[in-house]
């Protein structure tokens, strides 16, 4: 016991400063670390109780051996007995010096609470400790240099060696606590973004099967479904070998074969989900737009429909109140004069005749029939069969310009010969053909090209435009039936007009339009067959209304209409009654019956006389005359003359014989420079005449 105390005097004397100034380093903070330094005085005292016991089981050292002077660091051991004494003794000082360094640090070194993380609570204990231990080396190093001369005893051998231990001690023991006062000074940080980040990239890794991560190679690399999802393959090679041939995830139908190898180390899906959704709702507003743009132009359609409705229908009743205008000073006039109506076209007075200007070679084999002019182009076009039947065969028209008087290029159209050819008056340049192949087509001549064909069924004998409506166009059969077809419907007729008499080829067919006549207001097709002839008047809602005329009977050839007088010009075959051609000049005129239904009825104005022969299906002429002074000029062909007759309509008179070489099939009159022409076509030349 006397041990232990002299021990614990002796550890108390070795640094007397650092201890005190330890003492007042903590007396500083004495305020909020006195819990802890009384549970730490509690457990020092536990500890030196223990080190008591303990040197009391000690075995006490041999009391004969002696210790000579030493000098410390200069003089060597002078005695092996000495050097053997010394050497126990200083074994058991050094085996209770580090014990009793550390029960003098713990009473020195200042101790935080548990619950301090304060920075400025932190500080000045770090402070301290520094403080303490830097004074520690300093009067450690001082004593270890400093030389002992004087003898002394063993028990003072010891305390040198205790010295220099605790020294030694001391100077590392404040290193480890400022380290571990800054470790647990230090903050933490968060780290669960971390785990979370990679736990969501060890879910693109792992199989769903066994829960493992996937390989780039072996038997567990990297394998897919049908379906789109993702296992080893070893995994999901044994599930689909098992009773379960479906996928483990969507529990889709699969198959062994169905495995598909990727050769990807790892997937990582890129979230697009916003963009998906941003592309769909543009989408959607793309596809709103359009169907609000489509519903405004079908509004755009229907107001401008409706605007030329209602312009039409205005025209209309300013045409009626002029036809009462007129119908009431006609009636005044018949009353007065008593002379009919009929005979009222003046005769012409001119002295001006055609003369021949050029005469165009069409073709050479010959087989022409009908030809039309197009004013906007300054061309006549003439059907003829095609110049190089062996490479292009078919029918078609050649182009003649007006402007220069020459032919220009064959069109080719049909396969048939064409029966009846006719402009558009809207479409200047789009071209109405029917022929014998059982079709009706529309060309255009900017391009020669058939831009739309229809397929009747039958052959088409003749056709004509609708002057009332632009988008309609007729088409004469062979049986005797009319076809209306819009333009607007390509795939076939809207309309068939049946004739209530026999059924013969429609030979003509010619529209008369609505106009402010009072003689015949209304508008209507004249469809004129082999034996008879009809008026369908076209009626409100494009319906159609049949008219027989009081024609004389006979064969017809060709019929003929004059809008602006509202006459007609039928040619008749010769027949038991009369031994010669003849053509008659008819005025239309109507009449209400008493349910106030419209009757169509037709007078002779004058007959015009032809030859003996009729063969062919000769077309006629009725126009104004050249002279713009009022009069009518009717041009008739005669097959035994082969020559065009002229007559004036007014007079009945003939005005001119004009000869060709071969019988007159078509006459054609046209305006061009303001110069008028007349053009008459044979089976292979065209000839034209001037008006001079």
């Amino acid at each position: 016991m006397e041990e232990v105390e002299r021990s614990e005097e002796d550890v108390e004397n070795i640094n007397p400063g650092s201890l005190g100034e330890s003492r007042q380093g903590s007396g500083a903070n004495h305020t909020f670390r006195a819990p802890s330094l009384e549970s730490m005085n509690s457990f020092i005292s536990g500890l030196q109780r223990l080190h008591g016991m303990l040197e009391f089981l000690r075995p006490p050292p041999p009391s004969d051996h002696s210790v000579g002077p030493l000098r410390a660091r200069r003089r060597g051991r002078t005695s092996r007995r000495a050097r053997a004494g010394a050497s126990q003794r200083t074994d058991n000082a050094r085996s209770r010096a580090p014990l009793d360094a550390y029960f003098q640090v713990s009473r020195s070194q200042p101790h935080l609470a548990a619950s301090s993380y304060d920075p400025e609570t932190r500080n000045p204990v770090s402070e301290d400790v520094q403080a303490s231990g830097s004074s520690d080396s300093d009067s450690d190093n001082s004593a270890e240099y400093a030389e002992v001369v004087q003898p002394e005893e063993p028990g003072a051998v010891a305390t040198e060696e205790q010295r220099r231990d605790v020294s030694a001690l001391q100077e590392v023991t404040p290193m480890s606590q400022d380290e571990t006062l800054t470790q647990k000074q230090s903050p933490r940080k968060p780290t669960t973004p971390l785990l979370t980040a990679s736990m969501d990239e060890e879910e693109g890794d792992i199989c769903t099967i066994c829960f493992e991560q996937w390989t780039s190679a072996g038997d567990h690399r990297l394998s897919a479904l049908r379906c789109g999802h993702l296992f080893g393959y070893r995994c999901i090679s044994k599930w689909l070998k098992g009773q379960t041939q479906k996928c483990p995830q969507c529990s889709k139908k699969a198959k062994h074969n169905d495995i598909v190898v990727l050769y990807a180390r790892t997937l990582r899906a890129l979230d697009t989900s916003e963009q998906e959704r941003m592309k769909s709702a543009l989408a959607k507003e793309q596809m709103l737009r359009k169907q609000a743009e489509l519903e405004s132009a079908q509004c755009r359609l229907q107001l401008q429909v409706l605007t030329d409705e209602c312009s039409r229908l205005r025209t209309r009743v300013q045409d009626l109140q002029k036809l009462m205008q007129e119908r009431d000073q006609v009636s005044g006039q018949r009353r007065g004069s008593g002379a009919p109506f009929l005979n009222c076209l003046p005769p012409s007075q001119s002295q001006h005749k055609y003369h021949l200007h050029k005469a165009l070679p069409v073709s050479q084999t010959g087989n022409c029939r009908t030809m039309a002019y197009c004013g906007a182009l300054s061309c006549l076009v003439v059907s003829q069969p095609s110049p190089q039947a062996s490479f292009l065969p078919g029918f078609g028209v050649k182009m003649l310009s007006t402007a220069n008087m020459k032919s220009s290029q064959y069109i080719p159209m049909h396969s048939k010969q064409i029966r009846g050819l006719a402009f558009s008056t809207q479409s200047k340049s789009l071209l109405l053909s029917a022929s014998l192949d059982n079709t009706v087509k529309l060309t255009s001549l900017e391009t020669n090209t058939v831009v739309q064909t229809y397929n009747t069924g039958r052959p088409v004998w003749s056709c004509c435009w609708c002057l009332d409506e632009n988008n309609c166009v007729y088409a004469g059969l062979a049986n005797g039936s009319v076809l209306v077809y819009d333009l607007r419907n390509t795939s076939c007729h809207v309309q068939e007009l049946v004739p209530q008499k026999a059924r013969c080829p429609l030979v003509s067919l010619s529209y008369i339009p609505r106009a402010a006549s009072a003689a015949f207001p209304y508008g209507g097709v004249l469809a004129g067959t082999l034996e008879h002839a009809s008026f369908w008047e076209l009626k409100m809602g494009f319906s159609h209304c049949s008219h027989v005329l009081p024609l004389e009977p006979g064969g017809y050839v060709d019929f003929q209409t004059e809008n602006s007088t509202r006459h007609c010009l039928v040619t008749y075959r010769p027949d038991k009654n009369h031994n010669t051609m003849r053509s008659v000049l008819m005025e239309l005129s109507y009449k209400l019956d008493d349910a106030g239904e419209l009757v169509c009825s037709c007078q002779p104005v004058q007959t015009f006389p032809g030859g003996p022969t009729c063969k062919l299906l000769t077309k006629s002429a009725i126009f104004q005359s050249p002279e713009n002074d009022g009069s009518i000029l009717v041009c008739t062909g005669d097959e035994a003359s082969n020559s065009a007759l002229l007559w004036d309509a007014g007079s009945g008179s003939l005005l001119q014989d004009l000869q060709n070489d071969h019988p007159v099939l078509d006459i054609c009159p046209f305006d061009v420079n303001h110069n008028s022409y007349l053009a008459t076509l044979t089976e292979k030349i065209v000839h034209i005449y001037k008006w001079e």
